[in-house]
């Protein structure tokens, strides 16, 4: 007679009929994903652990989706905070990197970055990148603006989303 190893709840191990005890062997997993997908990074997120206020590094996969087209400057539009866009100038490392640089400080400044914050990006095609902020106990900074009636598209013009106190 074998011996079988008894579990605390007196089953056997490895004499089962498998998951729910319906025998079979079929998987309830699905398969792998296929490495022929196209790669869609549509949103990703990036944590304030230097200066807030200096150039600011996007994942490398992002870089990578946009496939060689290498825009000159992107759009930021805060989550929520009517239609206004923040143009801010990126640079390319050429070694895939991606960098917001001459607009992002105006901007992390307008909507409260901060050490710690997590910035989240959903990229909306057109360079454009809708932004939300997060402080550093997860919670999301919400902001308003006062001015949601104007047309203008200058930034000079523009008053910046307010974060409420």
């Amino acid at each position: 007679m074998a011996s079988t190893s008894r579990t605390r709840n007196g089953r056997g191990r490895g004499r089962g009929r498998g998951r729910g005890g319906r025998g079979g062997g079929s998987s309830s997993l699905p398969p792998p994903p296929s490495s022929t997908l196209p790669l869609i990074i549509e949103e990703f997120f990036i944590v304030i652990y230097e200066d807030p206020l200096v150039k600011k590094a996007l994942p490398k996969k992002f870089a990578d989706y946009l496939d060689g087209q290498e825009p000159a400057k992107v759009y930021l539009r805060a989550a929520d905070c009517g239609p206004r866009l923040w143009t801010v100038e990126v640079l390319f490392d050429g070694q895939g990197r991606m960098y917001l640089d001459k607009g992002w400080e105006n901007f992390a400044i307008a909507h409260g970055v901060d050490f710690g914050c997590y910035v989240h990006f959903k990229y909306e095609g057109d360079d454009v990148l809708t932004v939300k902020v997060f402080d550093g106990t997860m919670c999301r900074k919400y902001y308003y603006s006062d001015d949601e009636d104007t047309d203008d598209e200058s930034d000079d013009d523009m008053k910046p989303c307010i974060h409420p106190l």
